[in-house]
C-alpha cells in the first residue's frame, strides 16, 4: 500500500511569530504516523527557522521551488543542494503559479525535477490544466505534456522516488474543487500513462490532489483509489484545518489497511 503524503504549501505567507505559533499547534496535534507522511513548505526565507523548530518532530520540510542550476550567476535563485544542505526533504517543482507568472515551460520544470532529485530531495511535480483547457476537452493532453517532459528527460524510474501532484488550475484558491469523479479520472490517467512505461513504478507512485482541499472534502478525495494525499494551499495555514486534513488521510489509510 502506498503511504499517503499531506504537504502544506504556505506560498508567500507567514512571519516568524505566525510560523512559530502554527508549527507549535501542528507539533502538538500531529504525531508521527506510520501510514501518512506530513510536510510543510514555507517561503525560502523561513526555511531555517522552520527546520530548527521541527528538528525532533516527524513533520518534514520542503522548498516551494528550486533552480535547475547547481550554482553560478543566477540572482535570486536557490539551488537544490542548498535546500538539502539546510535540511529540506522535498521540493515543489512546476507549480501552476510559477508556470504562469515565471513562464516556466515543461522542459524547464523537468530540469528542476532532475536537479532536485540529484541533490537528494524528493521532487513534488505539479501538473494540471486551466479552466479553458478543461472546457475544451484538453485536460489529458495538457497533463500528458507536462508529465511526459519529466518521463522523457529523467526516465520513468525517476518517478519511483518522486511525487506527482495533480492540481486543476481552476480549483486553486478559487474555492472550487474538482468533483471526486473528475479528480479520480485524471489521477487514473496519470497512473496509466506512467504504467505504459513501467507498471511497477506506476503502482508505487504517490499522486496527490491539490486544489481547494479542505477538512470537509479531504476524506472523500483521499478515499479514491489513485489519490494518495494532498498538496494543500490555504488550509495549511490554519492548524485546525490542516490537522483535520491529515487526520482524514490517516483515517482513510487505516481503513484500507484493516
Amino acid at each position: 500500500m502506498r503511504k499517503a503524503l499531506v504537504a502544506g504549501n504556505w506560498k508567500m505567507n507567514g512571519s516568524l511569530e505566525a510560523n512559530r505559533a502554527l508549527l507549535s499547534a501542528l507539533m502538538e496535534a500531529i504525531p508521527g504516523h506510520d501510514a501518512v507522511d506530513v510536510a510543510v513548505c514555507p517561503p525560502a526565507l523561513y526555511l531555517p527557522s522552520v527546520i530548527a523548530q521541527l528538528q525532533d518532530h516527524a513533520i518534514e520540510v520542503g522548498g516551494q521551488d528550486c533552480s535547475d542550476e547547481k550554482s553560478g550567476a543566477f540572482t535570486g535563485e536557490i539551488a537544490a543542494d542548498m535546500l538539502r544542505e539546510i535540511g529540506c526533504r522535498y521540493a515543489i517543482v512546476g507549480h501552476s503559479e510559477r508556470r504562469a507568472r515565471e513562464q516556466e515551460d515543461s522542459l524547464w520544470v523537468a530540469r528542476k525535477f532532475v536537479a532536485a532529485q540529484a541533490a537528494g530531495l524528493v521532487p513534488i511535480l505539479c501538473v494540471g490544466e486551466l479552466l479553458e483547457d478543461r472546457e475544451a476537452g484538453r485536460t489529458e493532453s495538457v497533463v500528458a505534456e507536462q508529465l511526459d517532459a519529466v518521463l522523457d528527460l529523467a526516465g520513468v524510474e525517476a518517478l519511483s522516488s518522486g511525487v506527482v501532484a495533480y492540481e486543476p488550475v481552476w480549483a486553486i484558491g478559487t474555492g472550487l474543487t474538482a468533483s471526486p469523479e473528475q479528480a479520480a479520472e485524471v489521477h487514473a490517467f496519470i497512473r496509466n500513462r506512467v504504467a505504459a512505461r513501467s507498471t511497477s513504478v506506476a503502482a508505487s507512485l504517490r499522486i496527490l490532489y491539490g486544489g481547494s482541499v479542505k477538512a470537509d472534502n479531504a476524506a472523500g478525495l483521499f478515499a479514491l483509489p489513485d489519490i494518495d494525499g494532498g498538496l494543500i494551499g490555504g488550509a495549511s495555514l490554519d492548524a485546525d484545518a490542516f490537522t483535520a486534513i491529515v487526520n482524514a488521510a490517516v483515517g482513510v489509510q487505516s481503513q484500507e489497511s484493516a
